[in-house]
């Protein structure tokens, strides 16, 4: 099928194919890029519609998984963008990170959702190029699609990993609470 109308369909087929292979990957970006829960929808939903323009130019130019996460993170790390531009928050570097955990007593600690929360507040307070990093890592994205996707090189995504993954050892190790 050739014109507008076989295109609208093959964007609508490549858009489902892609939500339905990567919707839980977008929820958890979409997490990981927005702290407050009741505005989490919001890039997701950008995500989500961006995602089906996009597949108006897909030219199999990389596999599916990539352009998911490409077209993921560019509206994630342009959602933070716009976040500190209304509100400008205090991004630190990996090294000075404290993760922030409301909960009360180490046992909770050891409770999943507690070391997920963590986790995220960790996440949240990485400069944007790092949160993506970790969070492509975190999808199981190797180093060499993660360059692709970031525009870093694969030491250099490979260099960030290693120091979020030092910085996260020890965070957890010390128990740190605000």
């Amino acid at each position: 099928m050739s014109g507008p109308e076989g295109q609208s369909e093959r964007q609508d087929a490549l858009y489902a194919d892609a939500a339905a292979a990567h919707g839980g990957m977008i929820a958890r970006l979409s997490a990981g890029y927005e702290a407050d829960p009741a505005l989490r929808e919001d890039p997701e939903q950008e995500i989500h519609l961006q995602l089906w323009r996009s597949f108006a130019t897909f030219a199999n130019q990389c596999s599916l998984a990539t352009w998911v996460h490409r077209i993921a993170h560019n509206v994630g790390a342009r959602h933070v963008h716009r976040a500190v531009r209304a509100k400008p928050a205090a991004f630190v570097d990996l090294d000075t990170v404290d993760i922030a955990d409301s909960r009360a007593g180490p046992e909770d600690s050891a409770d999943a959702a507690a070391t997920l929360d963590r986790l995220y507040a960790l996440i949240w307070r990485l400069r944007p190029i790092d949160r993506q990093v970790l969070l492509l890592h975190l999808e199981e994205v190797d180093a060499a699609a993660s360059a692709e996707i970031t525009g870093l090189t694969p030491g250099a995504v490979a260099t960030r990993i290693h120091r979020i993954k030092a910085l996260l050892a020890r965070q957890f190790a010390e128990g740190n609470r605000p």
